[in-house]
């Protein structure tokens, strides 16, 4: 066998082995896959401003608690606040 026909064998093998598979989406099935990817991204965005208000609101909460608490204990020891 030849380095020639030995090059060509080797070709021929690995294009057997390797298929090229080529599928491309339709202009339909393109839009919904970037309508899906988008609305992920929106349902990622969303649950991410849930936790920031919800844990804003968490911390005023606290603060507000603590300075009721304050005066509460300023009240409770004779001091007119």
């Amino acid at each position: 066998m030849s380095p020639e026909e030995r090059k060509e064998l080797i070709l021929e093998i690995a294009a057997a082995l390797h298929p090229v598979i080529t599928t491309t989406l339709s202009d339909e099935e393109t839009r919904w896959v970037k309508m899906a990817i988008q609305k992920e991204a929106q349902s990622i965005e969303l649950r991410k401003a849930i936790i920031e208000k919800t844990l804003g609101s968490l911390v005023w909460f606290f603060l507000a608690s603590m300075g009721y608490l304050f005066v509460d204990f300023l009240r409770n020891h004779g001091l007119n606040v």
